[in-house]
């Protein structure tokens, strides 16, 4: 889980930097040698940027290619409404809270 700073701008240019750290930890637990993970993303215009492309291309990181209106992939996705119906109503102070609840869900789910 990464979580994006307060004053951080979602571009190119930190996605790619989000890219270069999860590389870095599928390497670390040993799945980069034997291909047993594959990259599964949206088609966010910072996703699909010619730097992204390039970075992903230079370093063989397989993609998934999504598929914006696939029946099959429907399941996949129920993690944020789950999430947002746990979450209604819910009223939190403070910004790690909010992360440490999430956090929890996700862990659950």
């Amino acid at each position: 889980m990464d979580w994006v700073r307060e004053s951080q701008t979602f571009n190119q240019v930190y996605y790619k930097e989000v890219l270069k750290n999860i590389r870095e930890r599928v390497r670390r637990l040993g799945m980069w040698k034997n291909g047993s993970w594959i990259l599964h993303q949206d088609n966010a215009l910072e996703k699909n940027a010619l730097p992204v492309k390039t970075f992903l291309t230079k370093h063989k990181i397989t993609m998934f290619e999504y598929s914006p209106y696939s029946p099959d992939l429907a399941a996949m996705f129920s993690l944020f409404p789950k999430m947002k119906s746990a979450l209604k109503g819910a009223r939190f102070e403070f910004v790690d809270t909010v992360k440490a609840k999430a956090t929890e869900l996700m862990n659950k789910l």
